[in-house]
């Protein structure tokens, strides 16, 4: 996981340094959502156990999911991320976009907003994601701890 979670990580630099360039990816990462907030809402409990970062061209996205339909996407340009220690990045957010499964198809809404992403440098063990921001006077919120592993270190012969 740790190394999905660097290649992500990565991707999200490569494609914001590409300019016009289309880049697509996307890294699904497992783990415990210990916070979703969704315009004041608290539905932490609904929260599923799995987070996407999402990059598209120049812009960056984290998507959280609950299991009653319910989805929260955070995102910004990845152009601006910025180191605010030596194991962390914030990724400022101007982006919202609740949404709300159903047989018909997915209802989004996205907003402007104000806010940002942090996250850390994968660790042994785990790394986390915590997300926040508002639109239109109303707070959403997100926070993920993954289940990153250490590498195993190679067999010895």
């Amino acid at each position: 996981m740790t190394t999905m979670f660097h290649t992500a990580l990565i991707c999200a630099a490569l494609a914001a340094s590409a300019g016009t360039a289309q880049a697509q990816t996307a890294v699904k990462m497992e783990g415990r959502c210990e916070k979703l907030v969704i315009a004041g809402l608290d539905i932490t409990q609904n929260c599923k156990e799995s987070l996407t970062n999402s990059v598209v061209g120049n812009r960056t996205s984290f998507d959280f999911a609950a299991w009653d339909g319910q989805t929260l996407s955070f995102a910004g340009s990845g152009a601006v991320q910025e180191a605010t220690e030596l194991t962390e990045q914030l990724q400022p957010i101007n982006l919202v976009t609740p949404g709300q499964s159903s047989k018909e198809g997915i209802a989004r809404s996205p907003a402007p907003a104000v806010g940002a992403c942090r996250f850390s440098t994968p660790a042994p063990g785990k790394s986390a994601i915590t997300c926040e921001a508002t639109s239109q006077g109303k707070t959403y919120a997100g926070t993920f701890v993954t289940d990153a592993k250490p590498k195993e270190a190679p067999a010895k012969p």
